[in-house]
């Protein structure tokens, strides 16, 4: 039985759960990556060019075959081969395994641009939807091609023309003129997100409550106070 001093002797190879999960997607097969482990392994251990008979040994495979997997981890540029130069002005040959990690960074930036995509897609259908919800009929093939030009040639998001949308409704202006008006306006004041909108909105509502305020003080009547004139004591 081996004994828990074996266990913590033996060390440990701490790898990424993303790369252990998506190898297969960045276009490994399973005795590439397993090569690429046991690289990997040793390397963390000092050995930056290991003997790849021993790890042939170790995985229960031919040399053939190892050197198969490792030409194959080449040509897909999941490592390279490279030479440097030590402090003691030495030559020597290592495995260059980050080119791997450069692979997974990629494959996740493709999979946040997808799900961007899919999200701006589900957007700008809620976004028609909500159009025609609140002018309770179907849009009109014109209707659509301005839409479409507030999204691709002004580039609106879906979520400011929803916030238009709302504008417009609470001013019970059912047609793309009034929104059109809307995020002409806010373009002129640079406003982009929902807290832009709701910070212009805040705004508004302050001056027509200061107007309202100036409106009301200047039309009340003030009484007349009478003037004492201290020369007559």
């Amino acid at each position: 039985m081996t004994s828990l001093n074996e266990y913590l002797d033996a060390g440990q190879t701490i790898v990424s759960n993303l790369l252990l999960k998506n190898y297969h997607r960045l276009g490994m097969k399973s005795e590439e990556f397993l090569l690429w482990l046991q690289l990997y392994r040793l390397q963390n251990q000092g050995d930056l060019f290991p003997d790849l008979t021993m790890i042939a040994e170790d995985m229960g495979m031919s040399t053939e075959q190892i050197f198969h997997a490792l030409d194959q981890l080449e040509k897909k540029n999941f490592l390279k081969i490279e030479t440097f130069t030590d402090v003691h002005d030495k030559k020597i040959d290592r495995y260059n395994l980050t080119y791997a990690f450069d692979k997974l960074d990629i494959l996740k930036e493709q999979e946040r641009f997808k799900n961007l995509q899919q999200n701006e897609e589900e957007a700008i259908k809620n976004l028609y939807r909500a159009i025609e919800q609140e002018f309770g009929r179907p849009l009109s093939s014109i209707e659509f091609q301005r839409i479409g030009e507030w999204l691709n040639t002004d580039h609106y998001s879906p979520e400011l023309i929803q916030l238009a949308l709302r504008e417009a409704v609470l001013s019970q202006a059912y047609n793309l003129n009034y929104i059109d008006r809307i995020l002409l306006s806010w373009e002129r004041k640079n406003i982009k997100t929902k807290q832009q909108v709701a910070e212009e909105q805040k705004k508004r509502k302050q001056l027509i409550m200061q107007k309202e305020l100036d409106q009301t003080t200047s039309n009340k009547v003030l009484p007349k106070v009478s003037i004492k004139n201290w020369l007559d004591e």
